[in-house]
């Protein structure tokens, strides 16, 4: 940021954007206990969204409220950010979701976390931004320890697997173009009115899908569900939005995706302390490969440039 603000705010907008990223980094553990009570993909988006909704909704009504009508977003911005929420809150959520089905949530996280190389090669495939070397050879270095990861342990070559980290891949590729798109929107509206828009076009549209396709009696969860699913809706959606928001105003988008390399540690730990899951010279490898490229990448990204892509970490 300028040199207006003293040390503090800086500071501020570190520990805002890390305990975002680690809020973020339990929804795939909360998300597979979850499952545990056998809900389905679309029952679980819509429930998450009924807790979610009137929170983005309301902040994002007092935000417009606050904004004199001469800064609102004009009907054409308002739309799009209505679309881009859409791609990269519903479209994204709801296939990583379905991923969690049959995939490990630390290599869940792993593999969204591959997002930024998707948003370089975009940029340069759709806007005609420059493709750099060290986004590249980043890429290479994270997707090699995927294939360590995948490789390395036999059941995870199985198909149900495989088919779930393709949901996840394609996740990934949705939340990418959604942070293409999405920082032109952002600076139009601002970070917390946008969040509040795309979140809650997001979640409205979730809801739409569940009512074509479920009954309205799906949309209650079992009795022993209510607490972890309140704990997605609020610790690993609500709050962890609006904390990267903030710290991405106080660091910017590049500070906040360096400070974002903690989330996958996080889901990591938590993930074989409360699922049991496995982690061997694999995952460790696997690991170090993926945070690496993703972290060398970040640091090269952040250096003073022209253009910088992203706003906030995949959600």
């Amino acid at each position: 940021m300028d040199g207006s603000h003293p040390p503090s705010w800086r500071i501020a907008g570190f520990a805002l954007s890390a305990a975002g990223a680690m809020l973020f980094a339990i929804k795939g553990v909360l998300i597979k206990l979850i499952y545990r009570y056998d809900i389905d993909t679309t029952s679980l988006l819509a429930m998450r969204m009924v807790l979610a909704v009137p929170v983005f909704a309301l902040v994002g009504a007092q935000r417009w409220q606050r904004l004199q009508r001469d800064a609102r977003p004009d009907a054409r911005t308002f739309g799009l950010a209505m679309l881009v929420g859409i791609v990269g809150y519903y479209i994204s959520s709801w296939l990583d979701f379905q991923g969690l089905q049959t995939l490990d949530a630390q290599i869940e996280r792993l593999i969204l976390f591959t997002y930024p190389f998707l948003v370089i090669l975009f940029g340069r495939l759709l806007l005609g931004h420059p493709l750099r070397v060290h986004a590249v050879l980043g890429a290479g270095l994270s997707y090699v320890g995927l294939f360590v990861m995948f490789a390395g342990e036999p059941t995870r070559l199985g198909t149900a697997a495989l088919i779930g980290g393709a949901f996840v891949a394609v996740a990934a590729v949705t939340f990418a173009l959604y942070q293409l798109f999405a920082r032109e929107l952002i600076l139009r509206c601002g970070a917390t009115l946008f969040t509040a828009i795309a979140m809650t076009a997001a979640g409205i549209t979730a809801l739409l899908g569940f009512f074509v396709t479920h009954p309205v009696a799906a949309l209650v969860p079992p009795t022993g569900a209510w607490a972890l699913i309140a704990a997605l809706a609020v610790f690993a959606t609500i709050v962890p939005a609006f904390l990267m928001s903030a710290g991405t105003a106080r660091i910017g988008a590049q500070g906040t995706a360096i400070v974002s390399t903690i989330s996958p540690v996080v889901t990591i730990g938590v993930a074989i302390v409360v699922l049991g899951e496995p982690f061997g010279w694999p995952e460790a490898i696997g690991t170090i490969c993926v945070l690496g490229g993703v972290g060398l990448f970040s640091l090269i990204e952040s250096r003073p440039r022209s253009y910088q892509t992203g706003e906030e970490g995949p959600a």
